[in-house]
């Protein structure tokens, strides 16, 4: 029987050759995963600033330095303050609210919030203050208008339309023109030493004292052309005719506040009624004084 011849077994790798096998391969295959990398050059550059980047960023420390400068210069700062437009504003309380500001930057000058304190003053109805590149600070006002005179004892005090004394002279002065006509209440209470610029008559009592000084002296049968009007603690409001030298005592007004205007209204056409019916029945020229504050009850004395 003849044997067929058998193939050889491999050869047996020794432990070294398998571990250079395994080296080779290791060595290839990182060969073929490694990717190309960045160049060292291109690495430092990106990590530094462009010299583009750099000239903007000095410019730009430059402006700030520039504008720094420019705000914190005298040109830039308050340097005179001025105003226009005051006849009875008083000049130093312009001057106390505008000084405190000097020195500031033009910047940081809140005009609006100076306005506002201006106006706070009794003579302005508005007020505008601006601030110049020049370092002037100027406020102009709008004074009030006068609605009426209010006269004490030595003074004049000239009020606006909603009962606020806004300016005093003295009574020995020759009035404005801008006064001329107006309504002339004089006040001779044992308060009036009390007044001052700033304060308000109530609205009761100057409505009553407009009224009355708005009188027309025919509606109470007199010949006069025209009544003047006095305040006092007794009689309240008086009426006074120069020409025929008679007086009028109408009482007191805007007190009590349980009385209405439309009241009041009412009591002050009764006592119109009551000295024209006087008047028809008793010459003017005959008569000295009337009382009429009650006016169901008429009192007078003739003259002499």
């Amino acid at each position: 029987m003849k044997l067929k011849s058998q193939p050889r077994p491999p050869k047996a790798r020794t432990a070294r050759g398998r571990t250079r096998t395994r080296a080779a391969a290791s060595r290839g295959a990182g060969r073929q995963a490694r990717r190309p990398g960045i160049p060292f050059r291109r690495r430092v550059g990106a990590r530094l600033p462009s010299i583009r980047r750099l000239i903007a960023a000095v410019g730009a420390v430059a402006v700030a330095a520039v504008l720094v400068a420019l705000l914190n210069g005298p040109w830039m700062l308050v340097t005179d303050v001025g105003w226009a437009g005051e006849r009875y504003t008083a000049a130093d309380d312009l001057r106390d609210t505008l000084e405190t500001q000097r020195g500031v930057s033009l910047l940081a000058v809140d005009t609006d919030a100076l306005s506002q304190e201006i106006e706070r003053l009794p003579s302005v109805e508005r007020a505008s203050v601006t601030a110049g590149i020049g370092g002037r600070l100027e406020a102009t006002i709008v004074e009030r208008e006068v609605a009426f005179v209010w006269v004490t004892p030595g003074w004049r005090f000239l009020g606006a339309a909603d009962g606020t004394l806004f300016a005093r002279e003295a009574d020995s002065t020759e009035p404005g023109a801008e006064v001329e006509g107006l309504p002339r209440i004089g006040d001779e209470r044992s308060t009036t030493g009390l007044l001052e610029v700033g304060d308000v008559i109530p609205e009761g009592l100057l409505r009553t004292a407009l009224r009355v000084t708005a009188l027309d002296p025919a509606l109470l049968g007199s010949d006069e052309s025209r009544v003047s009007v006095q305040l006092d603690d007794e009689f309240g409001f008086r009426l006074l005719a120069s020409k025929e030298g008679w007086e009028v005592a109408l009482g007191v007004y805007g007190i009590d506040p349980r009385e209405t205007a439309t009241q009041a209204d009412d009591r002050l056409e009764r006592q119109i009624a009551a000295v024209r019916t006087l008047f028809a029945a008793h010459p003017e020229e005959e008569v000295g004084w009337v009382d009429v504050r009650n006016p169901g009850k008429v009192y007078f004395r003739a003259k002499g």
